[in-house]
């Protein structure tokens, strides 16, 4: 043993000697091949220029526009009260939502074994490109004067210039609008360039605060959890887009499969989002009672989701085992289903059947509703986003249609006697009924926005599509580069590569045996 071990020692050196020398006489590799033998075309670089003269004009933009929100960034009489309130009530949940977004979201979405790091990090750029652009055009839909004790537009109004008031509320409702982005960004996983994701991420984010302007300011829905406006609108536009890009070789490239190792950090990805769905469905509710019933709701619907969801995917199975695509995915739907209603007197009952139903749905949906899109309507879902956020979304937008046409004072201020009227729980979570909406006014607005939405999504998702469509022409993807790192990564030949270490174990196992 002493001898063999000063045999390795002796030899090192010397290897590294050789190497040295190697290096030195001009044996390093050439450039191409060290980019395993892909350098994209000036062409397929556009994304390049797009980012940086993107990013320039939204500076312009920040700078001319922008400011901290005189009432809670900015010193005033009452600035400490408010501020530390605001951040009291929603920093916490801003950032659970935030981890969401960037972790749950990113990681979700690593189940493709050749596709994982693309998957993160395309996760990251058109997250903050949704938040950036989001800001801006939510901001122009919502233009402050210079004084804040009035109104933009109003008489007394003293400055001709708007401002848009950056705050805590408006961070995470940024990160509400990515949520749909990324929701999109699942369905066209893998088959879509830079420069395609790109101009999804800004059409897609215009087209969503202009539907929720109308749904919430306009026609007078709720949806704390946003079922509706995210989950739905980001599900069908994505089908859209997908149906226009359609491709016969989306579904037959050999990289679209999982492995042990994606699939295990997929899970992670679920993991995340599943602790802190609770977060992103409370977040806009109403603080106090309304936020405590969004988070009881959601946590009970989550379980209950589990549950069904494990007990469907063994039983659709023909091994009876747990399928990991259902284990990842649709044990998050009772999130989805539950989060239009989550502020409202379901009770927890309520709630576990809820999330019972929606992973039923989900679970189905990945056996049945996928095949059929991708064979009949020639729509490739990659992450399957119709059964986690489109199906159980219709469902959950329903189930708020139902809840807001049975709504009455008796279920929600039994315990509120002797508030003002315009106090009441009933009020509190539908405001139109405060200036004389009935119980099935409201159900009737809450079946508009989803129509809406549905109607914003799917042409919205078509023309933003088609305009895709033709950017794909500078970049030309080929079978090969679908679901494929190297199409966006540098140097995945080398990271691919065994190390030189596990290559000479291996080579002296099989000498051995």
């Amino acid at each position: 043993m002493e001898t063999v071990w000063q045999v390795e020692v002796t030899k090192k050196p010397m290897d590294e000697k050789n190497e040295f020398k190697m290096m030195e006489m001009g044996s390093q590799k050439p450039e191409k091949e060290k980019h395993a033998g892909r350098v994209k075309t000036p062409q397929a670089s556009r994304h390049i220029y797009a980012l940086i003269f993107i990013q320039v004009v939204i500076v312009i933009l920040f700078a001319i526009f922008a400011r901290y929100d005189p009432k809670t960034a900015q010193k005033n009489a009452k600035s400490v009260e408010h501020g530390d309130n605001m951040i009291k009530d929603t920093y916490a949940m801003f950032q659970d939502v935030h981890v969401m977004i960037f972790l749950g979201f990113g990681f979700l979405m690593t189940f493709l074994k050749k596709y994982g790091l693309s998957a993160v990090s395309l996760n990251l750029l058109c997250s903050v490109l949704a938040i950036e652009v989001f800001t801006l055009t939510y901001g122009f839909f919502h233009l402050h004067c210079e004084d804040p004790k009035y109104h933009y537009g109003d008489a007394e109004c003293p400055s001709s210039k708007p401002y848009i008031d950056i705050n805590i509320v408006s961070m995470i409702s940024a990160d509400f609008a990515t949520a749909a982005v990324l929701i999109s960004f699942g369905v066209v996983l893998g088959v879509t360039s830079p420069l395609q994701l790109i101009v999804m991420t800004i059409l897609e984010t215009i087209i969503f605060v202009v539907n929720e302007v109308i749904g919430r300011n306009h026609i007078g829905a709720v949806d704390a959890g946003d079922t509706i406006f995210v989950h739905m609108f980001g599900a069908y536009f994505g089908l859209a887009v997908i149906r226009v890009l359609y491709n016969p070789g989306h579904g037959k490239s050999e990289k679209e499969g999982s492995s042990y190792t994606s699939d295990l950090f997929s899970m992670v990805g679920t993991v995340f989002l599943w602790m802190y769905w609770p977060s992103f469905n409370a977040g806009a509710a109403a603080t106090g009672d309304a936020q405590q019933r969004a988070v009881i709701n959601t946590y009970f619907s989550l379980c209950s989701c589990v549950m069904t969801s494990f007990a469907f995917s063994a039983l659709v199975s023909s091994s009876r085992k747990f399928e990991m695509e259902h284990v990842q995915n649709a044990t998050l739907a009772g999130g989805v289903a539950v989060g239009a209603c989550a502020d409202m007197m379901i009770t927890p009952a309520g709630s576990l059947a809820i999330g019972a139903l929606a992973g039923i749905l989900s679970v189905c949906g990945f056996k049945y509703a996928g095949p059929f899109l991708q064979n009949k309507l020639k729509i490739h879902d990659t992450c399957g986003v119709n059964n986690l956020h489109g199906m159980p979304g219709l469902f959950g937008g329903l189930l708020s249609v139902l809840m807001a046409g049975l709504a009455s004072h008796e279920t929600y201020d039994k315990f509120s006697g002797g508030m003002e009227e315009a106090d009441k729980g009933l009020f509190e979570i539908f405001p139109a009924m405060v200036s004389g909406t009935s119980a099935s006014g409201q159900a009737l607005k809450q079946f508009l926005a989803m129509l809406i939405t549905l109607a914003f999504a799917i042409v919205g998702g078509t023309c933003t599509g088609f305009v895709m469509k033709g950017v794909g022409k500078m970049e030309k993807m080929g079978l090969d580069d679908f679901y494929n790192d190297d199409w966006n990564i540098d140097e995945m030949k080398e990271k691919e590569e065994l190390p030189e270490e596990l290559r000479g174990l291996l080579d002296s196992i099989k000498v051995n045996a």
